[in-house]
C-alpha cells in the first residue's frame, strides 16, 4: 500500500506536540492557529496547495482541494473532515509531549482527533506522490472548534461541498453510521429572598430546584425505558451545572440549573421544549408557590445514514480491500457529520482506535492510524479515480 507509515506516524507526533486547546472551552488557551499553520505548511511540503479559511479571529481551518485543475473544476467526489482543536489538558501529565508505550501514542488530542487528521493527510499525500489520475477532485479539511460550537465546519460548508464525506473521529475502525444529538437548557427556580429567621416570608429557590431535579430523574428513567434506537440505544439527560443562593443566613431568591438532553434521530427541538415545560407546569399545579422558568440555549441534531447508502457501501468495500472486517456502529458522542449532512453532504464516520478521550490517559493505537490511512487511500481510489 502506497501510504507511508513513517510519514503518518511522524505527522501525528508533530500534531500532538502542538498545543491547540480550544479557547472557547478554556479562556486564554492557545487555540488552533499554530497547528493550522503547521499543517498547511506540511501539506504544501507534500505538493498539496493547502490554504487557511478563517472561521473567526485566530481560528483557521486548513483546506485543500486536490485534483481540481486536472478534472476541469468538477464537483468533488469526497470531503475528508477532522478537527484540530482539543479540550483542555486537565490533569494530564505532559499533555503535549507525545509518549509511545506498547504501540500506543499518548498525549492530548492523540485519538480525539489528531490521529484522524494524520491518517487523512497521509492518504492524500500518497495520492499526490503517486500521481494517481483523478476523474473527480476531493477535499481535505482540518477544522477548528468542533469541541465547542463547530464554527469551523459551519464556515467550511459555506464554500466547499462534495458528493459525500468521511469524518475521521475515532471509531475503532468501525463504520459509524449514526450519532446522538444534544440540546442544552437552563431552568431557573424563583424564590423570595429573606432573612433565614423568617420562614413565613422567605421562599427557598434551591429546595424548589430539588423538585425539578427529582422530576428530571423520573424523565431520564422514562427515556431509558423506551424502545431503544437500533444503533444508539436510549436518549438521556443529565444535570450539568447548578448555582444558587447568596449567603448562609438568607433564603435563596434564585437557583439556576443548566442541563443537557442527548437526542435520537427523529427528536427535534420543539417537542423537547414542550417536554421540559410540561414538567415544570406539573410542579406549578401542585404548589402555587412554586415558580420556575426555562430557556433553550443551544442544540445540535442527531445523525443517521443507512448501511446501503453509497458512501457507506464504498467505505465498507475499502475496508474489505484492505483486509479488514466491516462492522457498523452508532456513536454516543456528537460529530460534525450532522452539519455536513444538513449542507447536503451525507457522511460516514470512520477513524482509528484508542481510549481516554478528554481524560488523563488519552492514547491512540498507532497501528490503527496506519490502517485507517490505508482505507482512506483505497476509498479515494474508488471515489475519485477513472473507472
Amino acid at each position: 500500500m502506497p501510504v507511508d507509515s513513517q510519514l503518518t506516524d511522524g505527522l501525528l507526533r508533530e500534531l500532538v506536540a502542538i498545543d491547540s486547546v480550544n479557547p472557547s472551552l478554556v479562556p486564554g488557551a492557545r487555540g488552533e492557529q499554530a497547528v493550522a499553520e503547521f499543517l498547511r505548511d506540511w501539506l504544501r511540503g507534500q505538493g498539496i496547495a493547502a490554504g487557511l479559511q478563517f472561521a473567526g479571529p485566530g481560528r483557521p481551518n486548513v483546506v485543500a482541494t486536490i485534483g481540481h485543475a486536472a478534472t476541469g473544476g468538477a464537483r468533488p467526489a469526497l470531503l475528508l473532515n477532522g478537527h484540530i482543536d482539543t479540550v483542555g489538558a486537565g490533569d494530564m501529565s505532559d499533555p503535549f509531549t507525545p509518549r509511545e508505550c506498547d504501540g500506543r501514542l499518548y498525549g492530548r488530542g492523540a485519538v480525539d482527533m489528531k490521529a484522524g487528521i494524520a491518517a487523512m493527510c497521509a492518504a492524500a499525500a500518497a495520492i499526490v506522490k503517486d500521481k494517481v489520475p483523478l476523474a473527480r477532485p476531493f477535499v481535505i479539511s482540518a477544522v477548528v472548534d468542533e469541541e465547542c460550537n463547530s464554527i469551523g465546519t459551519q464556515e467550511l460548508v459555506k464554500q466547499y461541498t462534495a458528493d459525500a464525506a468521511v469524518v475521521l473521529e475515532p471509531t475503532d475502525l468501525k463504520l459509524g453510521i449514526a450519532h446522538k444529538g444534544f440540546a442544552w437548557y437552563e431552568v431557573v427556580t424563583h424564590g423570595r429572598a429573606a432573612h433565614g429567621s423568617l420562614p413565613a416570608v422567605g421562599r427557598d429557590a434551591i429546595r424548589m430546584m430539588g423538585r425539578v431535579l427529582d422530576k428530571l430523574d423520573q424523565l431520564d428513567r422514562a427515556l431509558a425505558a423506551r424502545p431503544p434506537h437500533r444503533w444508539l440505544g436510549a436518549a438521556s439527560l443529565h444535570a450539568s451545572l447548578i448555582e444558587g443562593g447568596q449567603e448562609l443566613s438568607s433564603y435563596p431568591a434564585e437557583c439556576r440549573l443548566q442541563l443537557e438532553r442527548r437526542t435520537l434521530p427523529g427528536e427535534t427541538d420543539a417537542p423537547l421544549d414542550a417536554e421540559l415545560r410540561a414538567l415544570l407546569d406539573e410542579l406549578q399545579a401542585r404548589d402555587t408557590d412554586f415558580r420556575a422558568t426555562s430557556r433553550f440555549m443551544f442544540s445540535r441534531p442527531p445523525y443517521v445514514i443507512e448501511p446501503n447508502a453509497p458512501i457507506v457501501r464504498a467505505t465498507a468495500e475499502a475496508v474489505r480491500k484492505c483486509g479488514g472486517e466491516v462492522n457498523y456502529s452508532g456513536l454516543s458522542f456528537w460529530t460534525d457529520t450532522a452539519i455536513l449532512a444538513q449542507a447536503g453532504i451525507p457522511g460516514v464516520i470512520f477513524g482509528p482506535s484508542g481510549a481516554g478521550l478528554h481524560g488523563a490517559d488519552e492514547y491512540v493505537t498507532l497501528g490503527s492510524v496506519f490502517r485507517c490511512a490505508q482505507v482512506i487511500y483505497r476509498l479515494l481510489l474508488t471515489c475519485c479515480s477513472p473507472r
